[in-house]
């Protein structure tokens, strides 16, 4: 049996339609020998039965020995330089107050983007002090909030915030904790959407203008510089574009160090994880190795002392972890004519099996927002039928509501099968929507053969307590009030 010629250059015909890829599934991901596929101990046709589908399964050990892993891994690598690492994992990959328990018990600090992650984080009982708050326009609210609590440190993205920030802290009476975050020019190998640190966008302060602002944030009594951060992008493979920042920072760095101390340097996260069988990202251990020898080099040529590193993972993390359960709705055949001769006077053609779920761009965006690619197997069952090329697709009003834009399935496929997309942890149910008026699947997380629910399913009862229509008073259909 030959590829579909609809097929991406990239995605190969498979021998076993039923296999789970190493490396895209959670650990402790198998496919038992009734031909379930079991998460953790659990079946999954017992989860989609018992939470419905859609439904996010995070495989717990799994995450915490990612974070633990990447913790030890950057720890090991930069204590040989006499350097002690600060990992933030980055909450808006995805944060429960169970997720953060688990990042912090690893050892990792949080790291947040909005007053409502600053919410989720202290009703999990962390430390002030272990939280970091990101942002390109923070409220007056959030940095109000965020000094009042004592986050550990702020990350100051222009100028304006300068002043803000130090605002808030004489209203509290504290002298402010704060980073600032520098656009260094490198261009990631990733999405355009997903590169923060090219020239044009919204993200950071140039090189140039830094010292200046530097000298600002010194002169104000209230406001305590720890360093510089960077963060040039997400879904990155390599370590090259991470070495190339952390380059550029130190020279900055050692330039400011003239005129006073510069603690930390924060080299941000990115770090890329597999989504499909073709995807080869470098281990957390080599990225660990390869920055640690690039910044080593680089103190020792401006013949300044290592400074403490701070990073933050988070796709790396829960990403792997997760996996995300759909019940198949319908399936449906369409013949796409390809480019090329007639033969016979017959244009040449493909079958594409496009597979409908019962979620979509609801509960992953990212297929949609940047053409994501993901792999999809069979769950609740396996199959010795010949592999079809198959799409999976939401069940929203969109022809862009993809979910797997292309992999193989059992050609048997059909309405009521269970169906696992994996490493969806990162940014599915953090960037889910109500699109369609769907309510936002549950979170689960499973382990050694036990399920609990971290985050229930939102309800329609949910969706309509926020229309005051249900509430108030309202208009007949003459338009007069009832």
């Amino acid at each position: 049996m030959s590829a579909n010629p609809l097929a991406p250059a990239w995605l190969t015909l498979p021998t076993d339609a039923n296999a789970l890829a190493p490396g895209l599934w959670s650990m402790n991901s198998a496919r038992t020998a009734d031909g379930h596929v079991c998460i953790a101990g659990v079946d999954a046709v017992e989860l989609a039965a018992r939470f419905g589908t859609p439904v996010y399964v995070i495989d717990e050990a799994d995450a915490r020995a990612r974070a633990r892993g990447i913790h030890d891994a950057f720890s090991r690598e930069f204590s040989r330089l006499g350097s002690h690492v600060h990992v933030y994992y980055a909450g808006k990959a995805f944060l429960s107050i169970d997720v953060a328990r688990w990042m912090t018990s690893a050892g990792l600090n949080i790291d947040l983007s909005s007053g409502g992650e600053l919410a989720v984080a202290l009703a999990a009982g962390i430390d002030p002090a272990r939280l970091g708050l990101h942002g390109n326009n923070k409220s007056l609210a959030e940095i109000d909030q965020a000094v009042q609590v004592g986050v550990g440190a702020i990350v100051i993205d222009s100028a304006q915030e300068t002043e803000r920030v130090a605002d808030a802290a004489v209203r509290h009476g504290r002298v402010q904790v704060v980073r600032l975050r520098i656009n260094s020019g490198v261009h990631a190998s990733t999405h355009e959407y997903l590169a923060t640190a090219r020239e044009d966008q919204k993200f950071g302060i140039t090189i140039a203008d830094a010292p200046a602002l530097v000298a600002r944030i010194r002169g104000n009594p209230h406001l305590s510089f720890l360093g510089l951060h960077s963060h040039i992008g997400s879904q990155i493979f390599e370590p090259d574009g991470f070495a190339e920042a952390a380059r550029r920072l130190l020279t900055l760095h050692a330039q400011l160090l003239a005129d006073g101390p510069v603690p930390e340097l924060n080299i941000g996260g990115g770090f890329g994880i597999a989504h499909t069988s073709a995807d080869e990202p470098a281990s957390i251990e080599s990225i660990a190795a390869a920055l640690a020898e690039v910044i080593g080099e680089e103190c020792a040529r401006l013949h300044i002392a290592v400074p403490d590193i701070a990073i933050e993972p988070g796709r790396s993390i829960i990403g792997p972890s997760t996996t995300t359960l759909y019940t198949v709705g319908t399936t449906k055949d369409v013949v796409v004519t390809l480019e090329g001769e007639p033969h016979g006077g017959v244009e040449p053609a493909a079958l594409r099996r496009y597979v409908s779920v019962d979620g979509g761009m609801s509960d992953n965006i990212r297929p949609s927002l940047y053409r994501a690619d993901y792999s999809v197997r069979i769950v609740n069952r396996s199959s010795d039928a010949a592999p079809v090329l198959v799409r999976l697709a939401g069940k929203h009003c969109e022809s862009g509501d993809i979910v797997v834009h292309a992999d193989y399935l059992p050609g048997d496929v059909a309405p009521g099968d269970i169906v696992g997309v994996p490493a969806t942890g990162a940014y599915g149910w953090s960037m889910a929507s109500n699109y369609n008026y769907l309510a936002r699947p549950p979170v689960v997380a499973v382990r050694d053969g036990v399920a609990r629910l971290l985050v229930r399913r939102e309800t329609e009862a949910d969706l309509l307590a926020r229309d005051m229509g249900l509430h108030e008073p309202g208009e007949t259909d003459t338009g007069a009030p009832e």
